[in-house]
This record gives C-alpha cells, structure tokens and sequence, in this order.
C-alpha cells in the first residue's frame, strides 16, 4: 500500500486556441476535472495497478462528494474528512507549448489536523508520498508531519516532491533544507528550479535526489534519462504520474535508474492529453 496525504481540488483547464489577447476574447477549450497533487499522485498510481490511499479533508459539498466519488471509482482508497469549508479549485491555463499557469484555492485542504487522523489508515502502507504543499501550511502540515511519523515507526519509506518554486519561497528555502534533513526521505522529486531554490545539494537530503526535466527526461545521481518524443497538449499532472511510476516501480525492487526510466515513459504519455489524470 502506497499512502499520499493532502490537496483533492477540482482543475478548471483552460487550452486557449492561440495566445490570450489582453481585455479581448479568444476561444479555448475548458475542461472540468479532478486535481490537487496528493490526488493526482494517487490516481496515477491506482492507474499502473498499485494498492493506494488518500488522506485528505475536502469540503462537505456536491464538488468535495464528486471528487472523491470520482477518485475512488478510479481505485484509490480515499479516507475523507469532511469539512463546513468549501472544497478548493484550480484554474490552469495551459499555453501554446503545453506550459502551464495556475491560480489554487485550496480550501477545505488546508484545515487537515492532526487528531483528524485514524490509526487505520496507515495500515499495511510501505511508503508515504508527500506533496510540499502538504508541509507548507499548518495545520495540514503538523498532520502531514504526524503522518510521516506513523510511517516511519512502523518501518515506512517517505517520498517527498518539492511542489513549487513560490510555495519553496514563501516557506522558506532554509526551513524547508532543514526539514528535509531532519525527515530524510529515501525518494526526493524536484525541478531544476526547485532544487536550484532550494540551496542545497539534493544528494544531502536524501537516499535518491530526482531532477526533473520536463520534455528532456529526468536525471538520477548525474546520470540523464530521455524522455521519449511525443506531442505535448499539457503538463498538468505529468510530474504526478513521474513521481507514482518511480514509487511503484523502487517499491518493486527496481534500481533507481531502473525505476526513472519507466517513471519517463509513463509521464511523456501524461503530456499527451488534457487534464491532470489518466484516463
């Protein structure tokens, strides 16, 4: 069992059909979804046949009962807290080269405490997957930080993504050096951008540092992985489905070379399609 806690939100993506033109229309394509990184993770990973489980605190309202009916119709165990906060949003506006912006309102998510947590949902679970923007925030961060600590009694792995360059800023890139130091995780996922914000070297944070790279693959202890070519449409979730291929695969027993060259095939397929979840 592979265990994520944190963000289930709906996405809202926008694929304008060429470049936004200021204070004038321009037709796109606007799709409704489920999103948030925790859940995205936890979808990819239902979706390449692996045991997994969210926890998460989304509002009491049609959008939260919607996502979290579409989350575990899709396989993922959702241990839901339900809140009087309305269940955030995304909106993702992705541009003509697939690139993305996007504006969160995260909602009921940030409220997850840590005596909203059961001694039963951590049963059974072999690693932990835990978005930054899980630790960004208390007191969802003081719950993620309980989390990790059930795991790790129980003889758990704990896999970190570094989330974003702005939520790493507004942190703090000290604090954040520091609490990866003290959380040790085996599997630590960031962009070059992330871990260039972060100011220290990723090999001194974790068993296995991921860079990744986008369109140009990833790379594992110096060592460069390729992504194949294919025609990108949107990013959304495409680090998600990395992070959920690396995980299930090292949880395997895959070298870590090993598991970052299914973990590029499997997110180059992410791009190729609309939305932050596999179909």
């Amino acid at each position: 069992m592979i265990l994520s806690i944190g963000d289930l939100l709906l996405d809202i993506t926008i694929v304008p059909d060429g470049p936004l033109r200021p204070d004038d229309d321009r037709p796109a394509s606007i799709g409704l979804g489920g999103g948030g990184q925790a859940a995205n993770f936890c979808a990819w990973t239902a979706a390449l046949g692996e045991p997994v489980r969210l926890i998460t605190r989304v509002g009491d309202d049609e959008r939260g009962r919607r996502l979290v009916s579409d989350l575990e119709a899709r396989g993922v165990e959702v241990c839901a807290v339900w809140a009087a906060e309305p269940t955030g949003a995304i909106a993702v506006l992705v541009a003509p080269d697939g690139q993305r912006s996007m504006a969160s309102e995260r909602g009921a998510s940030v409220g997850l405490r840590p005596d909203d947590l059961l001694e039963t949902w951590f049963g059974g679970v072999k690693l932990i997957h835990v978005p930054a923007y899980s630790l960004f925030v208390d007191p969802l961060g003081m719950a993620t930080r309980a989390a990790i600590g059930f795991i790790r009694e129980a003889g758990g792995m704990l896999s970190i993504d570094l989330s974003s360059v702005a939520g790493i800023k507004e942190y703090g890139a000290a604090k954040m050096a520091y609490d990866l130091a003290r959380l040790q995780p085996e599997l630590l996922f960031g962009t070059a951008g992330e871990a260039s914000t972060i100011g220290v070297a990723l090999e001194q944070l974790a068993q296995v540092p991921v860079i990744k790279l986008g369109s140009a693959g990833c790379s594992v202890f110096g060592r460069r992985i390729p992504a194949p070519e294919v025609q990108h449409v949107d990013a959304t979730g495409a680090g998600d489905a990395f992070a959920a291929a690396f995980c299930t695969a090292w949880l395997h027993g895959a070298a870590p070379i090993e598991a970052a060259e299914r973990a590029v095939i499997v997110a180059s397929g992410a791009v190729t399609r609309a939305g932050a979840r596999p179909n």
